[in-house]
């Protein structure tokens, strides 16, 4: 190495001794007495501080009894990355403990991050809060479902797939709140001990995965049956929300016996799901809960100390619900026992912080009774099954227009309240009576078309919720007007006419068409026609084509 490289390399170890807190005499003095060794060089340079200078390559000698304590040695591997790095907490204690043995000064903010530090270590973690009450309250087991006794009954479908230990692939169709994911649940606990029958349960959610996850779970199925027999239930919950090529991925594996796929939808499967899926599926329809049913629930939610009301909280608290709150919550859940239970849960969670720590009961424990007061606060409003996109939709409309037609009033202002209630759009309401006044009222009551033009008009001017009346007042007038469908009749005969061609479509007769050249009143236009104004006495006039002559589309009075 050449004396120029020398210097250079001896340049940058006194920088380097520099940039540790060094004036660049001394570290030029501990480099040239440590001969251009660095660790030698810091080694000296420590030992200027107990005044302390022994030759850089002696060796020290075994103290005496008599002698001096030896002077202790600082710690210098923390100067530099000798070693793996340590985990932060074990580095900090271990400088600080070398500069405490070397009689130097330690930085506060060093002692106070290393005492930080080992709080956070000997502080336990805080335990996760728990479940929702209806998860919690989930059915296990197919004996704890209430309810869809027309698919759990002894005889019933589902029972006698579970008693054979052979399930079909289903799709489980209902309103959310229903039970549809705690019966593919239930199902699958309730196979077990059926040996070569039993199952394994996978779930997915349409909302979070894709074809890549479908694709991965049913590779570890087709692994799981080579490896202990259990065939896969795959659970796939808003199975609607796939669109058609997703739905396609399910076809083959269903149909080979791959998987047992159970799909749960709230929307109708008709619209949503594809025909070949359909067809390999049977679907069960599940229906809202009765309000027994949620009473049920409710209770079961109170009397169960392990995973009810008395787990949502970390004190001790025993609580209890009234009859009315019960029956109010029974009634305004509209059949969803989620809603229920977690309306209930936080019910109690108000009704526990009000109460007073003196009353408690026998066993030392909170008792907390949970009033229609904090029910009702908890549920604000009454829940309705409602989706302006989803069939419910369809359903409340088709009602609305048949308790128009059927001349009950009543029944038709309570189907417009569902739907405004629900957040329908009002100018939608208000173009489906523009329909039925001349669908329904027709001739019977021309006026009944002005009311419904003028009612969308008044909609669209002044919106929600004032113009809820106007479209009250037209319902009214509709329902209660004369009913004559005698021009919807004709309007769809003479449409099927056309379409099946009867009287071959023919041209229009030479007497009704205009004239407006030379060359077409030579050619005949219009030859022949009569002027009614003229000729009160042309009711012989024939304006249909020759052969539908005398053919009647409207059966007027």
């Amino acid at each position: 190495m050449s004396k120029r490289a020398n210097h250079l390399e001896m340049e940058a170890e006194i920088e380097q001794l520099v940039s540790m807190g060094f004036p660049t005499d001394l570290a030029a003095q501990a480099m040239a007495a440590a001969g251009g060794n660095l660790l030698k060089a810091t080694d000296w340079l420590l030992n200027q501080n107990n005044h302390h200078h022994p030759p850089i390559a002696q060796t020290p000698t075994p103290p005496s009894s008599n002698s001096s304590p030896p002077v202790v040695q600082p710690k210098i591997n923390r100067f530099f990355h000798f070693h793996p790095k340590k985990d932060q907490t074990q580095q900090e204690s271990e400088e600080i403990e070398g500069d405490e043995q070397s009689h130097s000064l330690v930085h506060p903010r060093k002692r106070q991050k290393l005492a930080e530090n080992q709080e956070n270590i000997q502080k336990p973690s805080p335990e996760p809060p728990p479940p929702p009450l209806a998860e919690r309250m989930r059915p296990r087991v197919l004996d704890e479902i209430v309810g869809q006794d027309h698919l759990l009954a002894r005889d019933a479908l589902l029972r006698s797939a579970i008693g054979c230990g052979r399930l079909p692939s289903v799709i489980l169709w209902g309103p959310p709140g229903t039970g549809k994911t705690s019966i593919a649940k239930a199902i699958v606990s309730s196979c077990g001990g059926f040996g070569s029958s039993s199952y394994r349960f996978v779930s997915l959610s349409a909302v979070t995965c894709g074809v890549k996850d479908v694709r991965e779970a049913v590779e570890e199925a087709r692994k799981s049956k080579l490896k202990t027999s259990k065939s896969t239930v795959l659970f796939l919950d808003e199975v609607h929300r796939f669109n058609k090529a997703q739905q396609d991925s399910f076809l083959p594996v269903i149909e080979d016996g791959s998987i047992v796929f159970i799909g749960a939808t709230t929307e109708n499967p008709s619209f949503h799901l594809i025909t070949p899926l359909l067809s390999r599926c049977r679907v069960l329809t599940l229906t809202p809960l009765k309000p027994h049913h949620i009473t049920m629930l409710v209770k079961r939610a109170v009397f169960d100390e392990d995973r009810g009301l008395a787990a949502s909280l970390k004190r001790l608290v025993k609580f209890e619900v009234d009859d009315d709150a019960t029956e109010f919550l029974s009634l305004h859940c509209d059949g969803d026992a989620r809603v229920a239970l977690n309306a209930l849960e936080v019910a109690a969670t108000t009704a526990s912080a009000r109460a007073k720590e003196c009353n408690t009961d026998e066993d030392s424990r909170v008792l907390v009774v949970v009033s229609v007061d904090e029910v009702k606060e908890a549920l604000q409003c009454k829940h309705l099954a409602y989706d302006r996109a989803g069939e419910e939709h369809y359903n409340l409309i088709s009602a609305l227009h048949k308790s128009m037609r059927g001349s009950d009033a009543d029944a038709a202002i309570y189907w417009l309240a569902r739907m405004v209630e629900g957040g329908e759009e009002p100018l939608y309401i208000a173009r489906r009576l523009i329909r039925f006044a001349s669908e329904d009222v027709g001739l019977a009551d021309p006026q009944a078309l002005t009311q419904a033009v003028s009612c969308y008009q008044a909609c669209h001017f002044i919106g929600m919720p004032e113009c809820n009346v106007i479209l009250a007042q037209c319902v009214a007038y509709l329902a209660l007007a004369p009913k004559s469908v005698a021009v919807y009749r004709a309007m769809g005969s003479a449409q099927k006419v056309v379409k099946e061609s009867i009287g071959q479509n023919e041209g229009v007769p030479l007497h009704l068409r205009n004239a407006p050249t030379k060359l077409m009143k030579d050619l005949g236009y219009g030859k022949g026609y009569i002027y009614p104004p003229d000729n009160p006495d042309s009711s012989s006039q024939a304006y249909l084509p020759p052969s539908l002559e005398g053919y009647k589309f409207l059966h007027w009075p």
